[in-house]
């Protein structure tokens, strides 16, 4: 009876502590589906945003890739004749090897410069408000006001580019009116232009790098590459995938300077897979092969930002 007496209150005193650490969970429960719908909410107007903004028309681009849709209201189901069509087209092709080569050349380029140029504007020298408005200011710029001061530069009589090069004893060249040319010109201005936006970001990386680590490794001895290798490089992962990402999105986005400085020309050497998707279909109006031909270049964009990832993931798993 006395053992029973006891072991009453003991297992009263054990329900009530279970009922106290239950509370608190219950408590954290509730908080944690708070949270939830407050975040779904705070989320909602940007995926609505891309619900109908991009789902929506990428769906209907691969829909409309098997019509034969023309604007004019009357289409029907025609299979895979518009992919079939494409592959066996000499514009479409010179437009993808174009996109492909321009995606390669500038991604790196750009940046490989812009973090050159981020390391040198995250030092102490004078003027440094200045230098940083200087080389963002082409990104705030209206492409078509950066074309047009590029056709300038790039003119074969009164441009400064032949200009400059005749100092040096370079023959005047035909920048934009010669096959061999055209599509580095654009290269060049396409560099040129992007650099100030991954500038940005990697400057906001680099002034983010612990000054304890760059501290430890001055005291034990190192030096400015093995400073840079071992301490700033592998602390600039997220920037550089981020930079990465954006940059082939960017690429593989580029119109205006095509439209208004070589209108894919000369002899397609500067057709790019958006120029051909606008002269297919507001030009020819032929919708369904445009939205056909728009369909691979999300195909090839996909494959592009899935290789650069693997690549960088690879990058810092080997760090």
């Amino acid at each position: 009876m006395s053992t029973l007496k006891e072991t009453k209150p003991a297992v009263r005193a054990a329900g009530a502590a279970n009922t106290r650490a239950a509370r608190p969970a219950g408590r954290k429960s509730r908080l944690t589906r708070q949270q939830s719908r407050a975040g779904w909410l705070l989320l909602a107007p940007a995926l609505l945003h891309s619900t109908f903004f991009l789902a929506v028309p990428a769906l209907a681009a691969i829909f409309l890739s098997f019509t034969n849709y023309d604007f004019s209201g009357a289409w029907q189901m025609i299979g895979t004749e518009n992919y079939v069509e494409l592959f066996q087209d000499a514009r479409f092709q010179a437009a993808f090897r174009n996109t492909i080569l321009y995606t390669v050349v500038v991604v790196p380029l750009s940046m490989v410069l812009a973090l050159i140029i981020a390391l040198g504007l995250n030092q102490k020298i004078r003027g440094l408000g200045f230098f940083r408005t200087v080389y963002y200011l082409p990104v705030v710029t209206a492409t078509v006001a950066v074309a047009s001061v590029w056709l300038w530069i790039y003119h074969p009589s009164a441009g400064l580019a032949n200009a400059v090069g005749s100092l040096f004893g370079l023959t005047r060249s035909e920048w934009l009116n010669d096959p061999a040319t055209a599509l580095p010109a654009l290269m060049a201005v396409g560099i040129w232009q992007g650099l100030g936006a991954k500038m940005i970001v990697y400057l906001a990386a680099l002034q983010g790098v612990s000054n304890e680590l760059l501290e430890a490794a001055n005291l034990d001895g190192a030096n400015r590459w093995q400073v840079f290798r071992n301490v700033i490089w592998p602390a600039l992962g997220p920037a550089h995938y981020f930079v990465l990402i954006t940059a082939i999105v960017q690429t593989f986005q580029v119109f205006d300077l095509v439209f208004v400085m070589t209108k894919g020309g000369p002899v397609n050497s500067t057709t790019v897979l958006t120029f051909d998707i606008y002269n297919n279909a507001f030009e020819g109006l032929r919708l369904g092969y445009a939205s056909a031909e728009t369909v691979i270049m999300l195909i090839l964009v996909a494959a592009f930002i899935y290789l650069g990832g693997r690549s960088q993931r690879k990058n810092q798993d080997a760090q």
